[in-house]
């Protein structure tokens, strides 16, 4: 298909490369293994060809330590089920500790948010309080298996509370406490947990948010839960009766221990939502995570043991995840918490020069309100220290990357990437070796066997087609929770082509081995990289009485600002006025988040279903992106055919609107230069 030229944005440079970690496993490969790779392509390919070798190399290049070897890297290439590295038993903890032995005082964990002023936790600290906290819930009777969940912000503490709990192979599980009292218990109640951390409350945007009573109603709605370890975060006067407190429990004995646990023991479970149903509880596994981290920081993100690294995200999002991770690869991590527009866009930026950040990343909507809002990095703070910008959870636009550039100097790999809650991994990214061209990201990661299919499952080239990849994954799930015969699992990435994993993003592979992700093929709603089932948002809003029934659509797309209207059917006599779309709104940021607010909200007659009675949100979708009525759908596969016709005029008046904006828009800019030429 035919593209724009390209325009090139940055190349590194032969010193660059040759310092990179990449750089160095290949010359390591060449050394070891007498392999020979005279570009990052080749050494892809041969990542995916021979999957095995390329595993174990990850495996010894790291040297991971481990109390009992692998009798084998893969049992079949197969997916799902797929057994990696059978036999070996290790603890993701016990690698944070190899670094820096000699050096305990260097900063592990830097910590700002709106409630504290900068705290600063070395390496030393570290390994006391994780030592301490994870003796303090073995005296809870926590054992390996038992899930741990969070009601935390993104503080060091949660860091702690992890780390504590992967030491003795409890499983992890977070929401972030701005989320609702029924968007945690559909996540948290269906894995049985036994020990909840959470907060008093937490402050953002300079307003103070009360939690003991969703502190409360958590503890009795979770028939399951033992213990509460309280954090006084607002240091609330108010205390909840039969809770730990959490400087009780680091107080106490920190000798550290590694529960020694199989490759695939469960590490944490993350919560991906589909379109129906519950949030889908993903488990992954303590090793996949392991080696997927120590592939994606080091070889792909350039992150080293003197970087300062900063991926600004909620607890409630994958990205957390992958910050935490940074320190496995020997890097301090620096984390906020709050709101990064308080009291300005500058903040973050700010606590870059503070944390001294070599490595800063963000959600790719961050970048694009800095870019509208007039921001000058560089003007706000000394960043002189960074090399690394890093940018996902939605399509960075090429303005967006052109004005990284501009703003942040030429000598920064902007590591724009696309992978996914569902991985907890890159399926395309950043190569400090590569060259970078805007809106589009470097390279298919290492070891993903990543393609844009057809609907017939053919590879595409240079063209839009579903991210598809055809060999498995350390790091893909282990299984979903409560899914004993798989069905959930399976149906959610492997029905549409049998034994490949099918994502569910448009992607392009181009000829220089790049890759471009056009948005969401399904209809899961992710806004701002957080992802929220369609039917978590009909929950909420069908709950008001004046609500009859709804429909949501996420029209993200081609790298377009996000766009999320709302349809809502309602009672005979009720009123779409202001003050029942103020209560919408404020339903569905109270209960799920504020992320999920719609741009808009509509009435209309009635919601196009199927013959079955499924919404039919992605018809609806392609309407509103300009397809044709008769492309989208099968009036005889309808129950109500006749409703379309609404979402058909919607989608005539939205292009008006967009052509009469762009009139207006081009009449004015000639207005412009026409005035900028005369007084020249």
């Amino acid at each position: 298909m035919s593209q724009e030229q390209p325009v090139l944005l940055w190349t590194p440079g032969k010193e660059r490369i040759e310092r990179s970690r990449l750089h160095d496993y290949m010359q390591w490969l060449g050394r070891d293994k007498a392999l020979h790779f005279g570009d990052y392509q080749a050494l892809w390919q041969w990542s995916v060809d021979s999957l095995e070798d390329f595993w174990e190399s990850v495996w010894q290049y790291f040297d991971v330590r481990h109390s009992a070897p692998y009798s084998r890297v893969l049992d079949g290439d197969r997916m799902p089920g797929a057994k990696w590295f059978e036999g070996s038993r290790l603890n993701i903890t016990e690698q944070l500790f190899r670094f820096h032995e000699n050096d305990l005082d260097r900063i592990a964990i830097i910590g700002r948010s709106e409630v504290r002023s900068t705290v600063r936790l070395s390496w030393r600290d570290m390994r006391r309080q994780i030592g301490a906290m994870a003796n303090a819930l073995r005296g809870m009777g926590v054992q390996p298996g038992d899930r741990v969940v969070s009601y935390l912000p993104n503080i060091p503490e949660t860091v702690i509370a992890f780390y504590a709990c992967a030491s003795l192979g409890a499983i992890w599980s977070s929401c972030s406490p701005d989320m609702g009292t029924p968007s945690v218990l559909d996540r948290f109640g269906q894995i049985s947990p036994k020990v909840l951390f959470a907060v008093d409350g937490y402050r953002y945007g300079g307003k103070d948010f009360d939690r003991l009573d969703v502190v409360t109603e958590l503890a009795r709605s979770l028939p399951t839960l033992e213990h509460v370890v309280l954090l006084p975060y607002l240091d609330r006067e108010a205390a909840l009766p039969d809770t730990h407190r959490w400087d009780d429990l680091i107080a106490g004995d920190d000798e550290m221990r590694f529960e020694q646990l199989p490759f695939d023991h469960p590490l944490w479970v993350v919560y991906s939502s589909g379109t129906t149903g519950m949030p889908k509880p993903i488990v992954h596994g303590q090793g996949g995570t392991l080696l997927e981290s120590l592939k994606g920081q080091a070889l792909l993100n350039g992150i080293g043991e003197e970087d300062r690294f900063m991926w600004f995200s909620t607890t409630g999002w994958i990205m957390w995840n992958s910050q935490v991770t940074g320190l496995l690869v020997g890097a301090t991590i620096a984390v906020y918490d709050g709101n990064p527009g308080y009291p300005d866009l500058g903040t973050l930026w700010k606590f870059a020069e503070e944390a001294d950040l070599t490595v800063f990343g963000a959600g790719a909507a961050y970048y694009a309100n800095c870019m509208k809002a007039g921001i000058e990095p560089r003007k706000l703070a000394r960043i002189d220290g960074l090399h690394t910008v890093g940018s996902t959870g939605s399509p960075l636009s090429a303005d967006a990357f052109a004005w990284i550039y501009q703003q942040l100097g030429p000598d920064i790999l902007l590591a724009s990437i696309s992978g996914g809650t569902d991985v907890a991994a890159s399926f395309v990214g950043a190569c400090p070796i590569l060259p970078l061209y805007a809106g589009e990201m470097q390279c298919r990661s290492l070891g993903v066997a990543v393609y844009a299919m057809d609907e017939q499952g053919k590879p595409l080239d240079d063209a839009v087609g579903e991210l598809v990849v055809t060999r498995p994954m350390p790091s893909m799930p282990l299984f979903f929770w409560n899914d004993p015969d798989g069905r959930r699992y399976h149906d959610s990435y492997f029905d549409m082509y049998p034994g490949w994993w099918r994502h569910g993003d448009w992607l392009r592979i181009t000829p220089r081995g790049g890759a471009i992700i056009y948005g969401r093929s399904d209809t899961t709603i992710n806004r701002h990289g957080v992802r929220m089932g369609t039917s978590e948002i009909y929950r909420v809003v069908e709950a008001l009485p004046e609500v009859l029934d709804s429909l949501v659509v996420d029209l993200e797309y081609l790298g377009r600002e996000s766009y999320m209207p709302l349809f809502v059917v309602l009672r005979p006599g009720a009123a779409l006025d202001d003050s029942l779309v103020a209560r919408i709104n404020a339903s569905i940021r109270t209960a799920l988040s504020a992320r999920h607010v719609p741009n808009e909200v509509f009435e209309v007659p009635e919601i196009p279903r199927t013959l079955s009675g499924k919404k039919m949100e992605l018809p609806v979708k392609k309407l509103l992106l300009g397809m044709a009525v008769q492309e989208v759908a099968n009036p005889d596969a309808m129950s109500n055919p006749a409703s379309l016709a609404y979402y058909v005029d919607l989608a005539r008046r939205r292009r008006e609107s967009d052509a009469s904006h762009s009139t207006h828009v081009t009449r004015a800019a000639n207005a412009s230069n026409a005035v900028d030429t005369a007084q020249r």
